[in-house]
C-alpha cells in the first residue's frame, strides 16, 4: 500500500522539465512555436510540434524569468523552463519578450484620482506610457501588497498595474489610495 501511495504521489508530483537539449523554441507570425522532444502518456520519449504555446510564470513576483510553465494551446503543461537563462541568447531573448508582452504592467508614477462608487473604484493615473483610466472591482482585494512598499493592481479586465514604492509617491498621490491600504 505504501509502494502504491508513493508512486501514486511520484505522477502527481513529477516535472517534465524543457531545457536546450529537448526544445527548440521559434517565432511563428505572432506566436511562438516549440518543438521538443518530451514523455508521451506512456511515458515514451517522443518529438513534437506545438504550433503556439503560452508561457506562464509560476512565481510573477519573485520569480519573472525562473520556473515557467509552458502550456499548449489546450492550457495543457507540457513542461516547466527552470529558467530562460539556461537557453543560448536568441531563444532567452524570445522567451523574455513573449513574458514581458503577456506579463505588460505599466509602472504608476502618480495618482491622479481615485473615485469610489458602488463597490467599484475608478482611476485615473500618470504611467511611463502617459495618462491611463481604469476601473477596479473590490478595490481592497485587487491591490496585492508584494513587499513592504511594492504594490500591483489589477483592473476589471485583468491588467496589471505597479506601483514599485508607495513612499516614493508624492505626497497628494498617496492620500488617494491610502484608504485601500
Amino acid at each position: 500500500m505504501a509502494e502504491q501511495n508513493r508512486t501514486a504521489l511520484k505522477e502527481v508530483v513529477s516535472v517534465t522539465y524543457i531545457t536546450k537539449d529537448n526544445a527548440k523554441f521559434e517565432k511563428s507570425s505572432d506566436f511562438i512555436k516549440m518543438t521538443a522532444t518530451l514523455p508521451n502518456e506512456e511515458g515514451v520519449a517522443e518529438e513534437k510540434t506545438w504550433d503556439r504555446i503560452f508561457l506562464h510564470r509560476a512565481f510573477p513576483f519573485d520569480f519573472p524569468f525562473a520556473y515557467i510553465s509552458v502550456l499548449d494551446a489546450d492550457t495543457k503543461e507540457l513542461g516547466m523552463i527552470s529558467s530562460v537563462d539556461d537557453f543560448d541568447e536568441e531563444t532567452a531573448s524570445l522567451l523574455r519578450a513573449e513574458l514581458e508582452r503577456k506579463y505588460y504592467t505599466p509602472v504608476i508614477k502618480k495618482i491622479l484620482s481615485v473615485k469610489d462608487k458602488f463597490g467599484y473604484s475608478y482611476w485615473k493615473v500618470e504611467t511611463e506610457e502617459g495618462e491611463i483610466e481604469f476601473t477596479m472591482r473590490d478595490t481592497f482585494s485587487n491591490l496585492l501588497k508584494v513587499s513592504g512598499t511594492r504594490i500591483f493592481a489589477s483592473d476589471i479586465d485583468g491588467n496589471r498595474y505597479e506601483i514599485p514604492d508607495i513612499e516614493a509617491l508624492d505626497h497628494k498621490s498617496f492620500k488617494k489610495i491610502e484608504l485601500f491600504l
